[in-house]
This record gives structure tokens, C-alpha cells and sequence, in this order.
């Protein structure tokens, strides 16, 4: 899933802030500093699309990621590989281009998927 520059910033501080934030507290931390009817018009966006989730505290209502940054970018990346035509070419043009952490990570996470991990 895609996400514009000020979703994007909203789901940074989101991830940062787990236990949840308020709207107007969100706007103020913001770079950009966008208009707090911005920032909410945004969060509803977000509730819709089911990364956000709002509870009601007294007259307003605090925001929460639905899930960590790590599953979204999991879920962005299954979804771009779900968007290619040829899948086997995708990934092997992925794991040439990542650095040797990353395909180190990703040798470890197939091992355990397999049940073949030490």
C-alpha cells in the first residue's frame, strides 16, 4: 500500500508513539506542521484503509497503528511482488540488489519458514 508524505509522517509518529496519540498532539509534532483539520481529515483516511485505529477518550480520540512498521512494510512488500509479472525475476533482481545483512536476514527467515533454521 502506497502512503502520501503526510501519511507516511503520521505513521512514523504513530509507530513511534504505540500507547497511542492524540490528534492536535500529533499535528504539533509534525515537520511540516500541517492544520490540525489536515492531520484528522488524514487519520480518517488511514482508519479507512486499516492502518489506524481510534478509541474515544473523553471529547476527542486517540490514534493508534493498527499493526508495527515492520508488518506494513512486510504487507508492502508482498503486495509488490503480487503486482509482478514475473515473480522469479522480481526476487532474484530484489536479493541481487540488498546488502548482506538483508540477504542474511532473509537466508534466516526462509530457514525458519522451512523448519531447516540451527
Amino acid at each position: 500500500m502506497q502512503l502520501g508524505n503526510l501519511e507516511r509522517s503520521i505513521m512514523e509518529a504513530l509507530w513511534e508513539q504505540p500507547e497511542g496519540v492524540f490528534a492536535h498532539v500529533l499535528a504539533a509534532r509534525l515537520p511540516s506542521q500541517p492544520a490540525i483539520t489536515t492531520v484528522l481529515t488524514v487519520l480518517v483516511r488511514l482508519c479507512n484503509k486499516g492502518l489506524v485505529s481510534r478509541e474515544r477518550v473523553g471529547r476527542a480520540h486517540l490514534y493508534k497503528a493498527t499493526a508495527g512498521k515492520d508488518a506494513f512494510v512486510a504487507e508492502a512488500m508482498r503486495a509488490a511482488l503480487d503486482e509482478a509479472g514475473d515473480v522469479a525475476a522480481a526476487v532474484q533482481r530484489f536479493v541481487g540488489a540488498v546488502p548482506p545483512e538483508v540477504a542474511a536476514a532473509l537466508r534466516e527467515a526462509l530457514g525458519e519458514r522451512d523448519g531447516s533454521a540451527q
